[in-house]
């Protein structure tokens, strides 16, 4: 197997089991500060691989430049908007509006990562990324009453807007995250991922404190109260993430989020086989469309 493969692979698990802890964390945080912790607890552990990795390898301490500086500005922050976005979005009646389009991820980051880097996209890829993609506009209407035309007509709408610009924003974080571990030249690929790990989670930790200290001051004195369920949405982020950069350093960012979508595959199996919740027709056709573009992503 290849070793992005296995890599995102690990990263939509390990995300999965994220995103449980923190739908548990969040009955006790804001949104917001169930978002900033996975950021704030994850650092440690970032700054602790990377020190593995530099003593296993025996690599240097990589010397970043201005470059790699400026991607990791712009991948970290176009992530927290794009966090910020989601959680907005979670809070309007038309939710699935905005989940939906923002579901175009894989797209764009197919289109930037072009523009940006180069990378190419490859026929079967590419019909696979777009299969891909309706298996999951199938999964995320499966269980409502939205209808594909109602979608279309929602386009213009402020929910649609604000889903298409989340979309953007995971996948230009994705496109600069690749873009800063590619800037590491001088290193190996994993030590590079870790090195652009690290430093992405310390400009969020940095930004979106200062954020909490001039709008949520509550929030940030809940996300250390809350410090032991904190820690473990913190592990489980940053074993997602290592696994989220290692990939970006080694494939098209645009084929890395594609496969990375198995993670909804992942999340209806946990629903069926620990909650016993059935899955309907829809959901069924949604996992095979997903599946089968992944397939074609793969070959």
């Amino acid at each position: 197997m290849p070793l992005w493969i296995a890599f995102t692979l690990l990263a939509a698990f390990a995300q999965n089991i994220r995103s449980a802890l923190q739908k548990q964390l969040a009955a006790d945080l804001t949104a917001t500060g169930a978002s900033y912790v996975r950021f704030l607890y994850g650092l440690p552990f970032a700054a602790l691989y990377l020190a593995v990795l530099l003593g296993a390898t025996g690599e240097p301490l990589p010397a970043p430049d201005l470059a790699f500086a400026g991607w990791i500005l712009l991948g970290g922050a176009a992530q927290v908007v794009a966090a910020v976005l989601l959680v907005r979005m979670f809070a309007l009646r038309v939710f699935t509006v905005g989940t939906t389009y923002s579901k175009t991820e894989t797209v764009q980051a197919a289109v930037i990562g072009f523009v940006v880097l180069g990378d190419q996209v490859g026929p079967l890829a590419l019909a696979g990324i777009l299969v891909s993609l309706a298996g999951v506009i199938a999964l995320s209407m499966a269980r409502t009453a939205l209808m594909p035309r109602n979608l279309v007509a929602s386009l213009a709408s402020p929910v649609a807007l604000m889903g298409i610009g989340c979309g953007a924003g995971f996948a230009i974080a994705s496109v600069c995250y690749r873009a800063a571990a590619l800037s590491l030249e001088a290193n190996g690929f994993a030590v590079s991922a870790a090195m652009t790990l690290a430093c992405t989670l310390l400009w969020q930790s940095v930004l979106m404190t200062g954020w909490l200290i001039w709008r949520d001051r509550a929030s940030l004195r809940q996300s250390f109260q809350r410090w032991r369920p904190s820690l473990a949405v913190g592990i489980a982020s940053v074993i997602g993430s290592i696994g989220w950069f290692t990939a970006f350093a080694l494939e098209n960012a645009a084929y890395v989020k594609a496969l990375g979508q198995i993670e909804l595959v992942f999340a209806l199996l946990t629903s069926a086989i620990i909650f016993r919740e059935r899955t309907n027709g829809p959901e069924l056709a949604g996992i095979a469309l997903v599946v089968g573009g992944l397939v074609l992503i793969v070959l």
